[in-house]
């Protein structure tokens, strides 16, 4: 796939995510998806493999929000393999406390699937919310 077609993957798979429909992304992401939370504090760790993607994180943030989880994107920027989406979330955790955080991820996409989701955010939110 070449740049525009891989922004217009990541756009549409946005588009489903900002209605709550999460099957697009789950979809399109490789048997080798490496996901990380980029960071040096508590929160930072790399989720190596779908498996572990679905396993560990998917299965956290459908524990932890209520569904149905929705993030909106606010800029696509493409550049050959990479895809940068700015969004912000729409979710409430089960006992009623908004979570709105505010992400960047660098996404690396080869043959229409995703590979590498690098997620910048704010964690000290992260830490308010589900520590505080």
């Amino acid at each position: 796939m070449n740049t525009a077609e891989n922004k217009k993957l990541m756009q549409f798979i946005f588009s489903e995510l900002s209605k709550g429909n999460d099957a697009p992304f789950l979809e399109a992401m490789a048997d080798d998806m490496q996901w990380t939370w980029m960071g040096s504090g508590q929160w930072s760790r790399t989720f190596t493999g779908k498996q572990s993607v679905l396993g560990e994180l998917w299965s956290a943030v459908r524990a932890t929000l209520q569904p149905p989880y929705k993030v909106v994107a606010h800029r696509f920027i493409a550049d050959e393999d990479y895809v940068v989406v700015e969004a912000t979330g729409q979710n409430t955790t089960p006992d009623g406390k908004l979570y709105n955080n505010k992400y960047c991820w660098v996404c690396r996409l080869s043959a229409g699937k995703l590979h590498e989701l690098r997620e910048y955010m704010d964690t000290q939110l992260v830490t308010e919310t589900f520590q505080g």
